[in-house]
């Protein structure tokens, strides 16, 4: 009797560990989707400062094309959205940490790709250059950056180019438009290496300023998604989901043609772009 009893004791035992290891997988496997439903809140990294994707209006009120993009999303899954104005290298470390959900990052190329999980894309682009009108500051062709000196975002893909092709790069830490645009017209800096509907936009903007992208330089395609840490996948399904949506029933388009000035970039440009690769750059 007694050994049937401890029997049943460690049968018992083995079964409580057992569930309590399914409950741990099943949370690891939800990730922060438990909290985000209870709290009914979605807490998003953006720049604020990226004209039209994530700024602020006339009236000083967040929005833009990302930025509405997330709030329909977090309407469409019943979630408020907080977001949070931050730089790139903010944003990767609040996903890292759990300080955000979602981050407005979307550079999955490079020594980033396996370290987030990546939304299905809601826009498609290239890269180009912004210089000077006068002279092109002097480059005309990749090439030509070489000693040239680029501004960007540390830890971007377009420092990276920069890098890679010999520029000197000057760094700055999530500024708005202006001060990029005026930097290259006073020749503290010579090009900015960025998204080509970016930079189309920023240069209307401030049409007086002396500035244009360089014609016929175009390369590196890419894609905008939204970012998430790794234990985030049912968040990414859910999100995923909402985004599919949002593309069959016109939403997705109708944002871009708002934001780019009646340009949709939802879909997918065919060029015969050049390729800078990056893979080795630090």
């Amino acid at each position: 009797m007694k050994k049937l009893f401890s029997a049943c004791l460690a049968l018992a035992g083995l079964t409580l560990l057992l569930g309590a290891c399914s409950a741990k997988q099943s949370s690891s496997s939800n990730g922060s989707w438990d909290r985000i439903e209870q709290s009914k809140t979605l807490k998003v990294a953006t720049s604020g400062t990226l004209f039209p994707q994530s700024y602020h209006d006339d009236d000083n009120n967040l929005t833009g094309y990302d930025v509405e993009i997330i709030k329909e999303v977090g309407k469409r899954l019943g979630l408020k959205v907080e977001f949070e104005e931050m730089s790139v290298d903010g944003m990767l470390a609040a996903l890292k940490s759990g300080k955000v959900d979602v981050a407005g990052y979307s550079e999955k190329d490079g020594k980033n790709a396996d370290k987030f999980l990546w939304t299905r894309p809601h826009k498609y682009s290239f890269t180009s250059m912004i210089v000077r009108k006068e002279d092109n500051s002097g480059i005309h062709s990749l090439k030509d950056l070489k000693g040239k000196k680029a501004a960007g975002a540390a830890s971007t893909n377009y420092m990276k180019i920069a890098k890679k092709l010999g520029a000197e790069l000057v760094i700055y830490d999530n500024v708005t438009n202006d001060v990029y645009m005026n930097d290259i017209v006073n020749k503290r800096t010579d090009v900015i290496i960025n998204d080509y509907y970016l930079q189309s936009m920023a240069l209307t903007a401030f049409p007086d300023k002396p500035i244009k992208i360089l014609e016929d330089v175009y390369f590196n395609p890419t894609s905008a998604s939204f970012s998430l840490s790794l234990d985030n996948k049912v968040l990414l399904e859910k999100i995923d989901g909402a985004l599919e949506e949002m593309r069959k029933d016109g939403t997705l388009t109708k944002l871009s043609e708002k934001f780019f000035a009646g340009q949709d970039v939802t879909q997918e440009k065919k060029f015969d772009y050049e390729t800078v690769d990056i893979s080795d750059v630090e």
